[in-house]
């Protein structure tokens, strides 16, 4: 008998890229027993190798870069035959563009722009939009001089007088190129037949995962970990974009992100904080259900500081370097520090190339603060287990996150923590493992790292009280087991949306 198969459908993470959405892909691909994964891995370029090694359960890969100077089928092989590929090109005709895309495109652009939405009719447009491109090229579609008409004069209907008088051509050309590029996943319609398919974001990976419940009837289930929605709002909000551009990507993921709760049978967070988001956006708490990351305490476990730091003030940090992380604050906290701990060291694992407009930023403010002998990017390591004893205490200073990994792994090595109060922080680190601060409060995180520092006892007092909550709270096993649970339960039940019951049309 086959076994159960899920598509585990990611963007920029799990395998390709590093963090800790691609921590818990790999503990759930490594460990969860009796599934077939077959992993949906949408990322910004080509990638040629994954950064992981692939456990034996994963059967598949299937990559789709979406803002290549190409299509991702003109880099990868979607198995689709050369015949049908050919043919669905001559088959895209101007006439077929016009009478059978341009009603649904028209709707998906009023569905987005309009302010009475029902989520029923956006489910119905991406139907007929996978039905469409069953049979017809998307990208002859997309660039047909129809598709452009349409769009411009939906625009002049709904954004006359919301603020737009200086909206510019390139800004609204820029608009239908995002719009495409999100769609591109509609092109990819050779889904592996499957029994679930994961999510592990609430955003515009969910077409895939429409398509299998269109094709197949699979069952959709939803891994929030930072809330998709709150992360693109704060994004979008310090972004210098023109409004116009601004409004449509705010319009059409809050959209999408609605769609996704909706469609999924569980949303599964990994923190509470999570759940307030998701009522907003409509999601419905009777699909809600709580698993906290989990880490291997035999692996994040106490040990000796090494010998070169021994007395020197160390606090570690695990963090890819960009925005969200708020390295900024970090770097200014250490700037508090420095006033009564001259020697202090702060040391920055973690990829500082990502984002180098960011890094360049960074490395000129550590120099404006006369930084350069306490404040160290250190690079992207593979032993954070290591890497937590080097410090007296570990840091994280983002401004989202979900349940982040950095602190149960510190907590699990006995290492206290001064953390943001962001996402489920404080579900994990309370009072007696460390201390939670208000966001971009470089005053407050310093003084509390100080306080720490320079208090022996009370660092070992809340390193041993660390320790003890992820063994009674945040195991490996403990969240392996809930998730198995889930599938199973998911496998037991009543098939999910996938039968419309009504057919709309949009002529």
């Amino acid at each position: 008998m086959p076994k159960p198969s899920v598509l585990l459908i990611l963007e920029g993470t799990y395998p390709f890229n590093g963090g800790g959405v691609s921590t818990w892909a790999h503990h759930l691909c490594n460990k969860v027993g009796n599934i077939d994964f077959k992993l949906y891995s949408i990322n910004a370029s080509f990638e040629k190798e994954t950064k992981y090694k692939l456990s034996s359960n994963i059967s598949e890969v299937i990559q789709v870069p979406l803002w290549t100077p190409d299509e991702p089928y003109d880099y990868i092989s979607y198995g689709e035959e050369y015949y049908k590929t050919v043919a669905k090109k001559e088959w895209t005709t101007d006439a077929v563009v016009e009478q059978k895309f341009i009603p649904l495109f028209k709707s998906l652009l009023e569905f987005i722009y309009s302010e009475d939405q029902q989520i029923e009719d956006l489910d119905i447009i991406f139907h007929q939009l996978w039905f469409y491109f069953e049979d017809y090229d998307f990208k002859e579609t997309m660039r047909n001089k129809h598709v452009w008409l349409t769009y411009r004069d939906i625009l002049a209907r709904f954004i006359i007088g919301e603020r737009n008088p200086d909206a510019s051509l390139i800004d609204i050309t820029v608009g239908l190129r995002w719009i495409y590029r999100f769609l591109i996943p509609l092109a990819i319609v050779n889904i592996p037949r499957v029994d679930i398919a994961h999510l592990t974001l609430s955003g515009f990976p969910l077409i895939p995962a429409l398509i299998a419940n269109y094709k197949y009837g699979t069952k959709i289930m939803l891994t929030e970990h930072g809330v998709f929605i709150r992360e693109r709002l704060l994004a979008i909000n310090k972004s210098e974009y023109p409004y116009f551009l601004k409004s449509l990507l705010i319009r059409f993921s809050e959209a999408i992100a609605r769609l996704a709760y909706y469609k999924s049978d569980v949303i599964i967070s990994v923190t509470t904080f999570n759940q307030k988001w998701e009522k907003w956006y409509g999601a419905d708490p009777k699909k809600f259900k709580v698993i906290y990351n989990g880490i291997d305490p035999e692996v994040f476990k106490p040990g000796p500081k090494p010998s070169h730091l021994k007395n020197v003030p160390t606090v570690v940090a695990l963090a890819r370097v960009f925005e969200l992380k708020d390295i900024l604050t970090m770097i200014r906290s250490c700037a508090v520090v420095k006033n009564t701990i001259p020697n202090v060291q702060y040391m920055v694992y973690g990829d500082d190339t990502a984002v180098p407009d960011y890094t360049r930023e960074c490395l000129q403010l550590i120099e404006e603060l006369g930084l350069q002998d306490n404040f160290k990017f250190m690079g992207p390591r593979n032993n954070p287990q290591e890497i937590f004893l080097e410090g007296d205490i570990s840091i994280l200073t983002s401004i989202s996150e979900g349940f982040p990994y950095t602190v149960i792994e510190s907590m699990s090595c006995g290492i206290p923590v001064v953390s943001t109060d962001v996402g489920g922080v404080k579900e994990a680190l309370d009072e007696s493992c460390g201390f939670t601060c208000k966001p971009k409060d470089a005053e407050e995180i310093g003084s509390y790292v100080a306080k720490l520092l320079l208090d022996e006892d009370l660092r070992k007092n809340m390193g041993k009280s660390a320790r003890e909550k992820v063994l009674n709270n945040f195991t490996l096993n403990k969240f392996i087991r809930e998730y198995e649970d889930v599938y199973k339960d998911m496998m037991k039940a009543e098939g999910s949306k996938a039968k419309l019951t009504k057919i709309k049309d949009f002529n």
